[in-house]
This record gives C-alpha cells, sequence and structure tokens, in this order.
C-alpha cells in the first residue's frame, strides 16, 4: 500500500489518537509493534497517518494499549472506516490546505462554537463582507482568488444554517464596529447576523466594550465538539495561517474560556437589539 503524501486533519487525528492511547498505556512504538506483530516502521505510519488502520486494527490497538474507553474506541472506529469525500475537495490543488481543513472539521462537528474579536466569525460573513475582508490582505491577492475563497466562506456557512450542526457564536463589539468595505458593507452584514440570531439553531451573543473583563488570546478562534469530548478540536486564525489544537489541556484551557463568555455576554434577545442599534448608527452613514 502506498504511503499517503498528504493525509488530511481527520486522518492525522487518528493517528494523533492512536499515539496518545499507545503513550497513555506506558508502550514504546516498539512494544507495541511487537503485541501486534508488525515492525515498529508500520505503527510510525499509522501514527503519523502515513498509511490507513482498520476499524477491526484499531480495536486491536486498543486492546493491546488497555483502553477502556468504548465511546472513544467506537468513535475512532468509525473514522476509521470513513470512505466519502467532502464538497470542499473540489478546491484542493485550488485553494490553500487551510480553508480545506477548517471545512472539514466543521463538517464533522457535533456542535460549534467560536469567538470572534476583530472579524465577524466565517460562518456568518456575507459575500461582500468576506470578499472585503480577503481584499485587505498584503501583498494584495489577484481578482479571482479573492472570487474563490469568497465563494468557499459562502459554502462553508451551510452546515450551520440549514440547522444540521448547533452554532453558539461570541462576538465582541471590536469586531462588529470594524469595518471591511465601508459602513454599507457593515451594514449589510449586521442584518445577516441580525437574521442569523433569529434561527433556531444558531445564537449570537455580543460582548460589549464595556464588559469589565476580556476571556482568552485576541485570535479569532473556533472551538468543534466531536462524537465525544476527546475528540473536540480548537482552531484558531492567526497571522501566519490556521492552528489546530487537541491537547487535553488546550480543550480544556477553551472549554473554560467559552464558559466565561457563556456567563459574562449578553443574552440572545439583548444581543439582537446591539447589533440592530449599531447597524442603524452604521445607515445613518450613508443614507
Amino acid at each position: 500500500m502506498p504511503l499517503r503524501r498528504n493525509p488530511t486533519l481527520r486522518q492525522r487525528r487518528l493517528g494523533t489518537e492512536l499515539r496518545k492511547m499507545r503513550e497513555q498505556a506506558g508502550l514504546g512504538g516498539s512494544q507495541l509493534a511487537r503485541a501486534l506483530g508488525l515492525n515498529p516502521t508500520q505503527v510510525t505510519q499509522m501514527e503519523s497517518a502515513k498509511i490507513g488502520v482498520s476499524a477491526a486494527r484499531l480495536r486491536t490497538v486498543a486492546a493491546a494499549c488497555s483502553c477502556a474507553n468504548q465511546p472513544l474506541i467506537d468513535a475512532l472506529a468509525d473514522m476509521a472506516v470513513e470512505r466519502n469525500k467532502g464538497w470542499w475537495e473540489e478546491y484542493r490543488g485550488v485553494l490553500p490546505t487551510d480553508f480545506l481543513e477548517v471545512a472539514e472539521m466543521e463538517a464533522h462537528a457535533y456542535k460549534l462554537y467560536t469567538w470572534a474579536t476583530t472579524y465577524i466569525p466565517g460562518l456568518q460573513q456575507t459575500g461582500s463582507y468576506a470578499s472585503a475582508v480577503f481584499a485587505r490582505i498584503t501583498p494584495p491577492l489577484p481578482r479571482h482568488d479573492i472570487a474563490v475563497r469568497t465563494e468557499f466562506r459562502v459554502q462553508r456557512q451551510h452546515v450551520v444554517r440549514s440547522g444540521r450542526t448547533p452554532y453558539v457564536s461570541f462576538i465582541h463589539e471590536a469586531a462588529l464596529r470594524m469595518q471591511f468595505g465601508g459602513p454599507r458593507v457593515l451594514a449589510d452584514q449586521l442584518d445577516s447576523l441580525i437574521e442569523d440570531s433569529e434561527k433556531q439553531a444558531i445564537s449570537v451573543r455580543v460582548v460589549p466594550f464595556d464588559m469589565d473583563t476580556f476571556p482568552g488570546a485576541g485570535e479569532n478562534i473556533m472551538f468543534s465538539e466531536g462524537r465525544v469530548p476527546e475528540l473536540a478540536t480548537l482552531q484558531m486564525d492567526t497571522a501566519q495561517g490556521v492552528l489546530f489544537f487537541d491537547s487535553p489541556a488546550d480543550l480544556a484551557s477553551h472549554r473554560a474560556t467559552f464558559s466565561r463568555l457563556d456567563s459574562i455576554a449578553l443574552s440572545e434577545d439583548e444581543s439582537r437589539e446591539f447589533v440592530r442599534t449599531l447597524s442603524g448608527e452604521m445607515k445613518g452613514k450613508y443614507e
């Protein structure tokens, strides 16, 4: 079987969880290889997602590692047999891999949370707002690249606007006021946020300037809950690109961040009125 050249985010995560399972059992790669009747190179390749692992082999690994977390084992076994390609694969070779991996994470989420501090979350951006966000990049992107990135971002939104995946969006007032494309674009974006807030599966919560705290770091982040708590993923936007985190410490820290946000943010109704007021202010700049 040829080695995978570019394992997907899910394939890499499966390998990571196999490595965690082995390390928690106190086994070295060579020890696990002997228990499975493999050579150590094969164990390394499984854990780096360079080769696949069947559901049966995964359960054998779990038994060898004395893992008794059956819900986790079952979830990983289902990941091992995934074969369907998502819609984002149509963009492979067209867009940076970061874009595809974010969409892959969202598509497999059981619930999504975002904390936006500098701009409206990508899952809620209008086409005009998204285009303006991409247009600000230095050096400037070609017009065609901006169009493709915008199209991709809007297509990503189906996962939450369809109601299939519950979504909680925490947005700082700074992100609500930051203009990309001018006041008309922002006013339309704020009106779109109000529409989102009225959907049953979407919760929009505002953190205004006058709150006496600022939970977490300053980057926009997304938290994806998995089928089991251990399979959650944190995604962070940075100037250097997208970062993914899945260590227990990172997951626990950001669960605490979102719990804190839930306690300080305005209610859904208060948030809706807050956004409506800001939209009126923006409209007053061009009407």
